[in-house]
């Protein structure tokens, strides 16, 4: 990772100008060589290996590439989230999807060019995105419609969910699709609650569930217990749900189910991850091993009594950005085994490229990738 001498200042406009023109230079992704927000400078590390894959258990040593580094692919968003990976034909370049909520946009990034365009704007505030077993994207809107949609290979527009009991749903988050082509999502209240990502609105529902879509479009809520439950991702031999609770106490967790023979039932409920260095779980990803490689980044949690800074009292944060930025990476047993540093706050991930192995990660102002020696579960 590099240190803060040899990043961009894009404070200043004429350096932005000068970055947004390098940066089309170099083939870094913008949107037509401007941005919505800030576009980050970056500098990838020189020598191998990246310092910013750092190992914290020696079981993690096979997923590392040491010839790997972390490369930036498209910044300028506002708040980039919800990336899905659409494959191409017989092992060809595909592209990633990526929200950026603020903006009220997806956007495409291609492999094949290194270009990045706007998929779909407005977008109803789109959040999570997935692609189900047809190959179709499926994405929770979680403000003003609060739904969750498919887009047919067509481009039309099928609403799967909207409802639930004749009550509108608060802001659909996060979805994963298992084997059964059921879609499993969550409803926290995050696109409700104020006017950022998205308008202000009261909850109908009296809990924020998981709900989930059965193939024949009947919905069920299987998790009616967790305050504002975020992302959610299965084992590889789908046995197990795993949950993010974003308003855990006293942290926020990830929790682990036990998935009935039926394939719809929940069952033992225990928690598995607790991010007690006030680490923002947020969006995650399940490799075939089985490891959960989760967003990482400060909650923005305050220090109970303020401290001196410049002759004023302020009210710090419990832990730095600068430490927990990035991705953190524990193992099935729920030990951290890596955290891969960022220079912004990653709020969700998927992996992609060909052979399934590049791990993209949504953070902030920008989109990361690094290829590594693990394949995404599903």
């Amino acid at each position: 990772m590099q240190d803060d001498n040899t990043r961009d200042n894009l404070s200043d406009p004429t350096a932005r100008r000068g970055f947004l023109k390098a940066a089309a230079a170099t083939g870094l992704a913008t949107v037509g060589g401007s941005a919505l927000a800030q576009a980050i400078g970056f500098t990838p590390y020189a020598r191998y290996p990246d310092p910013a894959v750092q190992i914290l258990d020696p079981s993690f040593a096979k997923y590392r590439i040491y010839s790997s580094t972390v490369e930036q692919v498209a910044t300028g968003m506002r708040w980039a989230e919800g990336p899905v990976y659409f494959p191409g034909e017989s092992g060809a370049p595909g592209y990633l999807l990526f929200s950026d909520i603020p903006n009220n946009r997806i956007m495409k990034y291609s492999e094949k060019d290194g270009s990045l365009s706007v998929f779909r704007s407005p977008a109803n505030w789109a959040n999570g995105n997935t692609r189900d077993r047809q190959g179709r994207l499926v994405t929770c809107e979680h403000s003003v419609t609060r739904r969750v949609t498919r887009t047919e290979k067509d481009g039309k527009i099928t609403v799967l969910a909207d409802s639930f009991e004749g009550k509108k749903l608060n802001a659909p988050n996060d979805i994963v699709v298992k084997s059964d082509d059921s879609l499993w999502f969550s409803d926290p209240l995050f696109g409700i609650n104020g006017e950022w990502e998205g308008f202000k609105a009261k909850p109908e529902q009296a809990t924020t569930n998981v709900y989930r879509i059965a193939p024949d479009g009947k919905m069920t809520a299987v998790i009616t217990d967790l305050v504002n439950p975020n992302g959610l991702a299965f084992s590889p031999d789908e046995k197990k749900l795993y949950v993010i609770e974003w308003k855990g106490t006293p942290n926020r967790s990830i929790w682990s189910y036990d998935v009935g023979a039926d394939g719809v039932s929940l069952s033992n409920k225990t928690k598995l991850i607790d991010a007690a260095d006030q680490g923002a779980l947020d969006g995650f990803r399940v490799d075939r091993d089985g490891n959960l490689w989760c967003g990482w980044g400060s909650n923005g949690a305050l220090q109970p009594e303020p401290t001196d800074v410049g002759g004023k009292k302020v009210y710090q944060l419990k832990g730095k950005s600068e430490d927990l930025d990035g991705v953190m990476v524990f193992n099935p047993q729920g030990k951290a085994i890596a955290h891969i540093r960022l220079p912004e706050r990653c709020a969700n991930l998927t992996f992609g490229g060909p052979k399934n192995n590049r791990l993209y990660m949504t953070s902030c102002h920008s989109v990361y990738a690094l290829y590594v020696e693990a394949h995404g579960a599903v």
